[in-house]
């Protein structure tokens, strides 16, 4: 797994117990597999149609960096499959993973699903650049 990026965490991310509230943490996710697959599939036009099962393991305090791995599971027609790991840069500790997350390519005028024309394997070769 590639780590791509990093975020600070500030005390605005921060819940009633002074660590990295999950729900902040659910849009870093979505916002990073987002960009991650609009790279990989060469387009913007993507939507987020599920995001499977998310695992917290530990916290992330004020002033930690935390990093985002990611890759690409599956590959369909219209959709693509990521895994996101967010783990403290520092310390290596796993904050939280999610597994499953689902784009969806859609024309930006129908909004209706439409085939990008990306592989599995066309996709695992361009990350090997």
């Amino acid at each position: 797994m590639k780590f791509f990026s990093r975020r600070l965490v500030m005390p605005n991310d921060l819940n009633y117990a002074n660590s990295l509230f999950g729900g902040r943490a659910l849009e870093w996710i979505d916002e990073e597999a987002a960009i991650y697959s609009m790279c990989r599939l060469e387009t913007n036009c993507l939507v987020t149609k599920h995001i499977g099962a998310i695992s917290f393991d530990s916290a992330a305090r004020q002033g930690d960096v935390v990093e985002f791995g990611l890759e690409t599971k599956k590959v369909g027609t219209t959709s693509i499959t990521i895994t996101c790991l967010v783990r403290n840069k520092a310390t290596k500790k796993t904050i939280c993973l999610a597994d499953d997350i689902v784009f969806v390519q859609v024309d930006p005028e129908t909004r209706k699903p439409v085939p990008h024309g990306k592989t599995l394997e066309q996709l695992q070769n361009s990350e090997k650049i």
